[in-house]
């Protein structure tokens, strides 16, 4: 497959002019009111529970409607959010956590420490960081109504900064009954004790969900910072239109059918920026890496030499032109620490080079006894970055004579296909790719892909023991140096065996009407409150 519809595009906007697509909201268009805000975000939601799924709509959804222990501000340093104070004990292995006064779920009930005893026990089943506090701990377990401790077999420094974590899964604090069910199993009632209620009544699976300010929600006193401080809702309604096309969402934002457009194609930059009542604006300053997950279960990437032909195909360059064609918002990126971090380095990366090198992972792949198995890569068509990118794999893949196939669904799909680990021909999958902020490659214990556990890690599950005793080291290493120096240790390790591939970074601007401001930039993901609209 070509991206021609994409060059298309491009031909249609010569001189910057700002387009006019016909929309299929505009023969309806009614002036928006002025205490509602809506919104087009990256993706249709379809999963609502922000434990049971990684996807970046589904954490949004969970800022609307759940609450978290801790949160960072700013500056990446974790603040209390729904705890009113807590301590640790000399020994540094007993924590207590004292809830702040006013916090209610949705249904009326009051927040008690045994929902978050068991929301805590839940988001440990799935996350790295949890699973590692998890095995830490001898005891998690409430005092009273409004206090619970962990208490830990050995001292655990980034206890605190795990719970204020803010990639995907987050820590969200669930009702009891709703955190009781396995982290295997969707928490389908959008109960929280956020500051935005889920509308039920006026839920339109495919076309829009609505959230509503919560009347009763008491923010914290301290002004907003990064995701934390006061979680104040200055609007009445939120409203996420699910309009898949570029095309047709833009045009609606341009006419103000629409005050926020949260992945706006590249292509569109120029139109956008050419007009007067739109902004682009960067919400994300760390960006996110382009990440490529093989499946390491199943032919042909479950042989070693199939991926190291992966990591030298690659070129990075091609990718970036299409992920994000302005340099002003992409580069390149070798460390699987990141660009941003502290930890980013250069262990290891020989083989990148600009181009790729194609004859290296042609002769790589016979020796891995590629025999033309069927590659299905999947292509998420309503996120251009990842269908573009998907595009441009399978081209490449099939220049050096592999079997690649696109399964073109939305996000959605990818979601659920993604977790099937059987072969192609049950339904399964080779490659899907994905990205993750780039900030938070710089801790391994909570990051989504530096995890080689295997049926533990993230889809693709690779396998380590290797890489994942020294990544087990983590928690433990005090000193900055001697942290940079197991990161790079992790790092060659991590690219002799190929745990994933890394495509480039990239920054992604939303779009916005003028009118729409305050809005909060949070690693990646979207808070709703904070916002107002003028």
């Amino acid at each position: 497959m070509t991206i021609s519809r994409r060059n298309l595009i491009k031909m249609s906007m010569a001189a910057g002019t700002a387009i006019s697509f016909p929309s299929v909201l505009r023969a309806q268009a009614e002036p928006t009111d002025a205490r509602t805000v809506r919104m087009v975000m990256s993706d249709s939601l379809s999963v609502f529970d922000p434990i049971f799924s990684t996807a970046g709509v589904t954490a949004n959804h969970g800022l609307a409607i759940y609450d978290t222990l801790f949160a960072l501000d700013s500056k990446l340093m974790p603040q209390p959010q729904m705890v009113g104070k807590w301590d640790v004990s000399e020994d540094k292995k007993t924590y207590t956590f004292e809830l702040r006064d006013g916090l209610g779920w949705h249904d009326g009930t009051p927040v008690t420490a045994a929902d978050c005893v068991a929301s805590i026990r839940r988001w440990g089943q799935v996350v790295g960081g949890g699973q590692l506090l998890m095995a830490r701990a001898s005891d998690i377990s409430k005092k009273d109504d409004k206090t619970f401790k962990i208490v830990l077999k050995e001292p655990l420094g980034l206890l605190i900064e795990m719970l204020a974590k803010s990639t995907t899964p987050l820590p969200f604090m669930m009702r009891e009954k709703d955190a009781n069910r396995p982290a295997t199993e969707q928490v389908t009632a959008n109960i929280g004790s956020g500051p935005f209620k889920f509308n039920h009544a006026l839920a339109k699976p495919g076309a829009s969900f609505t959230y509503d300010r919560n009347e009763q929600y008491a923010p914290r006193k301290e002004p907003a910072n990064g995701r934390a401080g006061g979680e104040v809702v200055n609007v009445d309604r939120v409203i996420w239109n699910n309009i898949a096309d570029q095309q047709t969402a833009l045009s609606a934002l341009q006419v103000g059918e629409i005050d926020f457009l949260e992945t706006p194609s590249t292509d569109f930059y120029s139109a956008i920026e050419s007009d007067p009542n739109l902004t682009l604006q960067v919400l994300n300053e760390s960006g996110e890496d382009m990440i490529l997950r093989m499946n390491h279960l199943q032919k042909p990437f479950n042989n070693v030499k199939a991926r190291q032909a992966m990591l030298h195909l690659i070129d990075q360059e091609a990718f970036l032109r299409i992920i994000s064609p302005d340099p002003r918002y992409s580069h390149h990126v070798t460390s699987i620490f990141g660009n941003s971090t502290l930890y980013s380095n250069d262990e290891n990366t020989g083989w990148y080079k600009q181009g790729g090198d194609p004859e290296k992972a042609k002769q790589l792949l016979q020796e891995a006894g590629y025999a033309g198995e069927q590659v299905v890569i999947l292509q998420p068509t309503n996120y251009p970055v990842f269908n573009n990118a998907a595009q441009l794999l399978a081209a490449t893949l099939q220049k050096i004579g592999v079997n690649a196939e696109l399964a073109p669904s939305d996000w959605a799909g990818v979601v659920a296909r993604r977790a099937n680990r059987g072969p192609v021909e049950s339904g399964g999958w080779s490659i899907f790719i994905t990205s993750d902020v780039d900030y938070a490659q710089g801790d391994p214990t909570t990051a989504l892909a530096p995890n080689a556990s295997g049926d533990k890690a993230w889809y693709g599950w690779p396998k380590s023991d290797e890489f994942e005793a020294l990544r087990a080291k983590w928690a433990d290493v005090e000193q900055l140096d001697e942290r940079k120096a197991l990161a790079r240790e992790m790092q060659r390790i991590w690219w002799d065996f190929v745990g994933d591939i890394r495509l480039g970074q990239f920054v992604s601007p939303i779009a916005r009407r003028n009118s729409l401001t305050g809005l909060i930039g949070s690693m990646g993901l979207v808070p709703l409150w904070n916002m107002q609209k003028g």
